[in-house]
């Protein structure tokens, strides 16, 4: 297991990465089966490409497993280990299966206390509750203030934040929190919210700074917008993932016929069938220019984000030290070629993020970055986003219709005996 580090906490802006491998794909739902990915080669090599950050959760089947499999490789090579510290782990705590979920103290406790032995590491440097929408704002708030509990008592937690699909929703509780305790969330992880079909995370921004010309009236909208209430609310940082809509945003896309055989993505995906004909088409817009949709997919949200996340205040640090601030993005992929493609374009984009900086607002209107962005925001805006018609910008229900939690309330709190604790217990006796 790795060893722990006395340092001091470091603000979150300046240690959590701008970049951040998801590892959801590690899973069934993306993969018929996970264990034969090459998920060691692909942390591995994700590390050598400059990636520090990993983003998992229990709730990803093996995920957890197979990426502590992976840095447990590393840490422990006898040539070159890996320093724990030289990475940035995140997990996630509280849903336990597609309906059933937990935020009682003590399966999130209990849920902490396995994820660091699958992890091989003596800390979680950010956790999350996963999916708050699922659950009531007072569960929410009581396993918040217990995952404070295990960062102050116990050291084995460093930040504190919330994940979840409906945008409107993790602001509310965001204030919530903040009001509650007095204290504001690190981070919130916002998914399929930022992206070519759906921008409702920043929507207010686009719409009161289309061409990034109107910046007296973006500012005087601010309060008002999901992001103003998040910054209003405290929150260090908001991060960006699922760039393709979990799926739907690929040149493949997903076949609307519900009893199609041809991805695993059907039996799951909560998109509606007419949304799913809707990015196919974008699929041949962006082959009629030579791209693959999820190619401009990634590149349109990772440049995007990274600009307005920073333009609102909830961006990182471009790079250790730099005082260029990006909005962080994880992003998830399942082969080497994907993550090097995912890369290479973040590096693009930090590279003309750095040519509009040095501008620093000597040119007239927008500034591209590089003519490639020029390219891609042309066919998102020109002829994608009016080919999306009703579609742009729709979220459908999370919850779905006729949700229940099938966690009984007599279960809630109770956790399995599979030794979990006591493997905890004995290590804290180790230690004294």
């Amino acid at each position: 297991m790795a060893p722990s580090t006395t340092a001091p906490k470091a603000p979150l802006t300046s240690t959590l990465p701008p970049l951040l491998l998801g590892t959801a794909t590690f899973n069934t739902q993306y993969v018929p089966d996970p264990h034969s990915l090459p998920y060691r080669s692909i942390v591995a090599r994700a590390i050598a490409l400059g990636v520090r950050g990993f983003d998992t959760s229990p709730y990803y089947g093996p995920s957890e497993t197979l990426l502590g499999d992976a840095l447990h490789t590393l840490f422990t090579s006898e040539t070159n280990p890996l320093p724990r510290e030289d990475v940035f782990i995140v997990t996630k705590a509280g849903r336990i299966a597609g309906d059933e979920f937990d935020y009682s103290p003590s399966w999130v406790r209990y849920s902490i206390y396995r994820s660091l032995q699958r992890l091989h590491t003596e800390y979680l440097d950010l956790v999350y509750m996963h999916d708050v929408e699922f659950v009531s704002p007072q569960e929410v708030l009581g396993a918040v203030q217990e995952l404070r509990r295990l960062r102050d008592e116990e050291g084995l937690i460093r930040h504190v934040g919330i994940s979840g699909f409906p945008v409107k929703v993790l602001a509310e509780l965001a204030e919530m929190i903040l009001q509650e305790t007095g204290e504001p969330l690190d981070a919130v992880l916002s998914y399929g919210h930022f992206t070519v079909q759906n921008r409702l995370l920043s929507v207010e921004e686009f719409l009161a700074d289309k061409k990034r010309e109107q910046k007296k009236e973006q500012e005087q909208g601010e309060e008002s917008s999901v992001l103003g209430r998040f910054k209003k609310a405290g929150v260090e940082v908001i991060l960006n993932a699922s760039m393709l809509g979990m799926g739907l945003l690929t040149q493949k896309g997903i076949p609307p016929n519900p009893e199609s055989k041809e991805s695993p993505l059907v039996k799951w995906h909560p998109s509606p069938p007419e949304l799913r004909i809707a990015c196919k088409k974008l699929g041949e817009l962006a082959a009629a220019k030579g791209e693959r949709l999820e190619s401009v997919a990634i590149r349109w949200a990772l440049e995007e984000w990274a600009r307005v996340g920073a333009e609102v205040g909830v961006g990182v640090d471009a790079e250790p030290g730099s005082s260029l601030k990006v909005g962080s993005t994880v992003c998830g992929v399942s082969s080497i070629p994907e993550l090097e493609e995912t890369v290479a374009e973040w590096n693009d984009v930090l590279e003309g993020l750095k040519k509009v900086a040095a501008a620093d607002g000597k040119e007239e209107g927008r500034i591209y970055g590089s003519e490639r962005q020029e390219k891609i925001l042309k066919l998102v805006e020109d002829e994608m986003w009016p080919a999306l018609g009703d579609w742009i910008d729709f979220a459908w229900a999370s919850p779905g219709d006729g949700y229940v939690n099938t966690r009984r309330p007599e279960d809630k709190g109770r956790v399995p005996d599979d030794g979990v604790i006591a493997a905890h217990e004995e290590r804290v006796k180790n230690k004294k």
